[in-house]
């Protein structure tokens, strides 16, 4: 089974990676790989923060690693939180200070529509590959839900009439945009060429 570590030691996204890898690989966090480093993410694309995190683990470990970065890109606000979805009410906030803030800018905005998009970096023998995954919907305008993690409550994804919050893991594991990301990765890696 070969090993990969997960730049991140976000707990619910190396559920929601599990869920989707299955048991062909062995994914590690950070943690339980004896690393206790924050790793910055001062850039201003998920690309680039996504190598940021990647990068800096290969050059620690040498080891094959993935990172992903993540962002809530919303039309009306001009793609906004994007890049800056965990910080968006400031370095210091929480993930329900930054739904709030989004749920007061999007206040009588009619377009709603909104999508999540995932860019993994993968290193694999010294070599950098990427993967993206988006999920179209709409912001709601109120939270909905307790499942999930960050702007889930007031993301509805298309052609659904509950927020991934309400939908539960499996559910959202099965249509988000990590999960299209992580797929295409998970080919990748299956290909007879990285076997």
């Amino acid at each position: 089974m070969r090993k990969i570590i997960f730049a991140s030691n976000n707990k619910h996204k190396a559920e929601e990676i599990r869920a989707v890898l299955g048991t062909d690989f062995d994914i590690i966090t950070l943690l339980e790989a004896g690393i206790d480093i924050e790793i910055p993410e001062p850039h201003e694309t998920l690309t680039e923060n996504a190598r940021e995190k990647s990068m800096v683990i290969h050059r620690l470990t040498g080891m094959d690693c993935f990172s992903e970065d993540t962002g809530l890109e919303v039309d009306a606000l001009n793609g906004a939180p994007g890049v800056r979805s965990a910080r968006y009410a400031g370095e210091k906030a929480n993930a329900d200070d930054n739904l709030q803030k989004l749920l007061a800018e999007m206040k009588g905005i009619t377009n709603r529509s909104a999508r999540f998009r995932t860019v993994i970096s993968l290193v694999l023998n010294g070599q950098e590959y990427i993967f993206e995954g988006d999920c179209e919907g709409t912001i709601t305008g109120s939270a909905f839900g307790t499942a999930g993690f960050g702007y889930d409550p007031v993301f509805m994804p298309a052609n659904h009439d509950k927020t991934f919050a309400e939908l539960g893991i499996e559910v959202k594991s099965a249509i988000s945009h990590r999960k299209k990301a992580i797929q295409k990765m998970t080919k990748f890696l299956g290909s007879p060429e990285n076997n």
